[in-house]
């Protein structure tokens, strides 16, 4: 009885983590049809509003794998709770931002408790579910993981369109005001206290190395064509790279020498790991990509208000969500090869909308079926074989790759969009990279497919 009792209250556990996730990802989209709005009522420059969205995803980015080592070091459920405070402090303090800086510090901020936050919500998983109901709770977790970035452009246009109480842009970080008191007053109660790793320390030298790694990486990439990609933009990336190559030398030495890494490499050997890390890149940096450009389009290039564009993603966002929730009811022998065919039909969705005309709104559901056939079972498949003790490791990788891939797309697509005359040109231009760049991931997903699939054509694990 005991047993039923506690596998029933799991699933509250579930949702209340995810909840977070949501809010992280929410955040992370929702500002982006607001920031007319913000420009015309902080006088903000092109570059500060560049900022407001490059700080959160640059601090976001840059602690994530620390924020997943502190979870092992001090307790899950205390780091997530410690997250889930900072979020809802900072949120607050970005809807009553009276000028451009405090918005844009308040949003460093934000990015900082989202990164100590979001980590512990997979190591949780990984430990608390087992069997068919791990399989559960990583679907879950891969549809909220992206379908966040979709709910958050229409919640964006939703909250700026309705204007409550005459607040304008505000509404956008207010909204996680609500949600985070809600995390702050059920956490302690849905998630069980969990003791941290004993005889573990913070890897000061890897944390010091992957810090200034990712921001020369990511910083170029999030305001590189607001200042025109001058030439120190270039420099900072290649001497991320090169940072990054260190970093991995240095991780795997102190692992070789009995220390403990801030990131135990050993985890990419997981089976099928390291194949879903590069096919969930080719997704996420094809998605950053659309969402940034399609966005632009629908605002800048065809005038539509932000309630409007929001309002336009929803066919994407409703095949997303219930394909990515229900995919597993397919027959499990197909199962393997889900991912593959779901970035197919990203490719053909992609193609379908740079077509316009009668297919528009069914490429648009075909894209989001695309996704939800990809996204979710890619992170159950790509985690399949993590052991426990590498669930934070593999929590790292995984959303660091993520943040990282979109922000790439945004990088790389926006400039290929904004470099295009004119907006109809630059948009099948776009969106026909984006076919490519899809039909690639789908080719590296079929690699993933054989790695999860048993030489007798069963599913492994």
């Amino acid at each position: 009885m005991l047993e039923t009792q506690t596998d029933i209250r799991r699933w509250p556990m579930l949702a209340i983590l995810l909840l977070g996730q949501f809010m992280a990802l929410l955040d992370l989209y929702v500002v982006n049809v607001a920031m007319p709005t913000i420009s015309a009522d902080l006088h903000a420059s092109g570059a500060w509003l560049q900022l407001v969205i490059g700080g959160y995803i640059v601090a976001y980015a840059m602690m994530l794998i620390t924020g997943a080592r502190l979870g092992s070091l001090y307790g899950h459920r205390r780091m997530y709770l410690t997250g889930a405070i900072l979020f809802t402090l900072a949120s607050l303090g970005c809807a009553l931002a009276p000028a451009i800086l405090p918005l844009v510090l308040f949003r460093f901020l934000q990015g900082i408790a989202a990164a100590v936050m979001v980590p512990q919500i997979m190591s949780v998983m990984q430990t608390r579910f087992t069997g068919a109901d791990r399989a559960k709770a990583l679907s879950a977790y891969g549809v909220v993981l992206s379908a966040g970035s979709v709910a958050g452009v229409i919640a964006g246009g939703l909250l700026v369109g309705a204007d409550l109480f005459g607040a304008g842009w505000r509404p956008v970080f207010g909204i996680n005001l609500p949600i985070g008191l809600l995390l702050i007053l059920l956490v302690p109660k849905l998630v069980p206290a969990d003791r941290p790793t004993a005889g573990r320390r913070i890897d000061l030298t890897g944390l010091a190395i992957a810090t200034v790694a990712v921001l020369l990486i990511v910083l170029p990439l999030v305001v590189g064509h607001e200042v025109g990609w001058p030439l120190w933009t270039f420099g900072c990336s290649a001497a991320g790279l090169i940072l990054a190559v260190v970093f991995v030398r240095v991780e795997r030495r102190i692992a070789d020498e009995g220390g403990d890494p801030l990131l135990n490499l050993d985890v990419l050997r997981a089976p099928g790991l390291a194949a879903g890390l590069l096919t969930l890149a080719c997704m996420q940096l094809a998605l950053g990509g659309f969402m940034f450009i399609f966005t632009l389009h629908l605002q800048a290039g065809l005038g539509e208000t932000a309630l409007h564009s929001g309002l336009t993603f929803l066919p994407l966002t409703i095949t997303f969500g219930l394909v990515g929730y229900f995919w597993r009811s397919l027959p499990q022998r197909v199962h393997y090869a889900v991912v593959p065919t779901g970035l197919a039909l990203c490719g053909i969705g992609y193609a379908g909308i740079a077509a316009g005309g009668p297919l528009f709104w069914s490429a648009l559901a075909v894209a989001g079926a695309g996704l939800g056939l990809s996204a979710s079972p890619l992170v159950t498949q790509s985690l399949r074989h993590v052991p426990f003790d590498r669930a934070a490791d593999a929590s790292g990788v995984l959303t660091t790759t993520m943040q990282l891939s979109q922000v790439g797309g945004v990088a790389a697509f926006g400039t290929l969009f904004l470099s295009v005359h004119p907006d109809s040109t630059a948009l099948v231009t776009t969106l026909s990279a984006l076919v490519v760049l899809s039909a690639l991931g789908a080719l590296i997903g079929l690699g993933l497919a054989r790695q999860v699939r048993k030489p007798d054509g069963r599913m492994a694990g």
